[in-house]
């Protein structure tokens, strides 16, 4: 297993981004000539101060110290913005590869992880990278190279009041270290803390009206003030840190400023040394001052951010769903074959075993049991949202497994209870996901939610098909979902349908409706239906009787009441 801690997956990581090498270099070499030119204004501020006297007065010294300072302004902005437009594209190619990552991830991903916490690694972790590489990665270089041009003039000026000076980077450096680790582990902590935080505001927000229903406000409010609590703690151990840090090396620094202007006073005294060298000294001093006070900065980001790189390449390197690569095939007249299916989601508590059945071509199968009995894992592992533990899924000749999952999904209708939504329009939630959806003309929309019963309430509304429905299409109702839903599913003209309890938990009225549309749907499709209402599947050419797992009856309703003790009970309930 990799090493996730040291530099070498950051840099691999920040490669595979494909950098703007143009960028980067010619903003790396501005931000280099930048400071060279810096390390020239100390000598003509020299050469100024030494000479200086109203009468001799250099015009052309001064032009050029002009001159200097505005070629130092240029390059500095047009550097800056160069390296900040690299930080910015490899940021925002991190977040391609997350999101792409995180769209094809298995079900199983999200059964696990909060949602929260996915985004807080898309948006905030590599906003710590962009950092680092737009930000404190150009400043660190520049401060390298103007400390070791700094020294190099000083030594050559005066090596005895430089090497005096130079007392000062170890006693830097024996501060820096140890706070800088301290740093690091509190930074990374931040980070997890913010993103379970994020992770906990955004399950609370996406069900909102459950907490109000059930007067949690107070619960919630609780919670939140925990995390906002945890999330200070470490904001102000991050603020202790740098309030240490700072006062320490001013402290260094200002001891050092006050030896050199004693000691070089001395020397300018006894006429050792001029006064512009000594202002040149004390000018390049605070240019090697600057730099080593930023570096706190950028090894604190650099632990920051390898820290995030860890939780990306988490992300990165989790497996895909399996079939993004597979066969395209037609699955219209082809039979569904389920042979010895079984699957867990935990090895020690098994779900599904040995499930087998088939479904010829427009037939309508039916699964009927009592609750948490496997109905739903089993269209789970038709969606293909999850793979058998055991077992094979056939249509035709070929197992499904060898299908694209965009092929197979494609030919595929689901209807469930939930009646799922995206925030938009109706428009958008009827077109959804469809590839050549800008060429759907209004009238094959109005043709499908007329097949649906959703065109009347769709043309109630003052923007008809631009109707927002809200986040998960809170603005509508029940029944009016599920017959979006159902349009949706007409509009895709799926080959195998498969309804979940999609009448469970609507009113009589709509059910009735909503009834009505699905066996319009249901014409000539192989059909697959999860109900414990009997009398939304008593016409069924299959029912399939399925308890904690395992198949305990196949046949009619008719062939059933006969032979099935319990499903003849769920009849007797609720037919008679």
């Amino acid at each position: 297993m990799k090493d996730k801690n040291g530099l070498g997956p950051f840099i691999s990581l920040i490669v595979s981004t494909n950098i703007p090498k143009l960028a980067l270099t010619m903003g790396l070499i501005g931000s280099i000539i930048t400071t060279l030119v810096g390390l020239t204004i100390p000598l003509l501020t020299r050469e100024l101060v030494d000479g200086f006297s109203l009468a001799s007065l250099s015009v052309g010294l001064i032009i050029v110290i002009g001159v200097v300072f505005i070629l130092q302004a240029v390059l500095d902005g047009v550097s800056t913005y160069l390296l900040a437009a690299v930080g910015q594209k490899i940021v925002a190619r991190l977040r391609d590869q997350m999101w792409l990552k995180l769209i094809r991830l298995p079900v199983s991903y999200f059964d696990k992880q909060a949602s929260g916490e996915s985004v807080s690694r898309v948006v905030n972790d590599t906003g710590i990278v962009k950092d680092l590489i737009s930000q404190h990665f150009p400043q660190f270089i520049g401060g390298v190279i103007s400390i070791i041009g700094s020294v190099i003039i000083l030594l050559i000026m005066d090596w005895k009041m430089t090497l005096m000076m130079l007392i000062a980077v170890p006693v830097t450096m024996v501060i820096m270290i140890p706070l800088g680790s301290k740093m690091a582990k509190v930074s990374r902590s931040l980070q997890d803390e913010t993103a379970t935080f994020s992770g906990s505001i955004q399950q609370t927000l996406s069900e909102i009206r459950l907490m109000k229903a059930s007067t949690a406000e107070s619960v919630e409010k609780e919670k939140g003030m925990s995390g906002v609590k945890k999330l200070l703690g470490f904001g102000l151990k991050e603020a202790r840190i740098f309030a240490l840090i700072g006062p320490l090396i001013y402290t260094v620094m200002m001891l050092v400023i006050v030896v050199i202007i004693g000691y070089g006073g001395i020397r300018v005294a006894d006429g050792t040394m001029t006064t512009g060298s000594l202002v040149a000294f004390l000018l390049y001093l605070f240019q090697i001052i600057f730099p080593i006070t930023s570096f706190a900065m950028f090894f604190t980001q650099l632990q920051k951010a390898k820290g995030a790189t860890e939780r990306i390449i988490d992300i990165l390197e989790i497996p895909e769903e399996a079939g993004q690569d597979g066969i395209d095939k037609d699955i219209t007249n082809e039979a569904l074959y389920v042979s010895n299916v079984s699957f867990a989601y935990d090895e020690a508590e098994p779900v599904l075993e040995n499930i087998t059945f088939s479904a010829s071509p427009g037939e309508m199968i039916a699964f009927a049991g009592p609750s948490g009995g496997g109905k739903t894992t089993l269209f789970s592992l038709i969606e293909r949202y999850y793979e058998p533990t055991g077992g094979e899924i056939k249509v035709g000749n070929t197992s499904i497994r060898e299908i694209s999952l965009k092929s197979w999904r494609s030919q595929i209708g689901y209807v469930s209870q939930e009646s799922a939504m995206m925030a938009g329009t109706i428009r958008e939630n009827l077109m959804y996901g469809l590839e050549d959806a800008e060429n759907i003309p209004d009238e094959r929309l109005w043709d499908v939610a007329k097949m649906a019963y959703a065109d009347e309430f769709i043309r109630g509304f003052e923007n008809g098909l631009d109707t927002e429905v809200g986040e998960r299409g809170v603005k509508l109702s029940g029944g009016q979902r599920q017959r979006i839903n159902i349009a949706r599913a007409f509009l895709r003209d799926p080959k195998i349908l498969m309804m979940d309890e999609a009448t469970a938990s609507l009113d009589s009225q709509s059910e009735g409706i909503v009834q009505e549309a699905l066996s319009r749907l249901m014409e000539g499709r192989t059909t697959f239906v999860i109900a414990h209402r009997l009398s939304t599947i008593v016409d069924a050419d299959k029912i399939i009787f399925i308890e904690k797992g395992k198949v305990t009856g196949t046949g009619t309703h008719q062939e059933l009441i006969e032979t099935h003790d319990l499903y003849r009970e769920f009849a007797e309930q609720q037919l008679t």
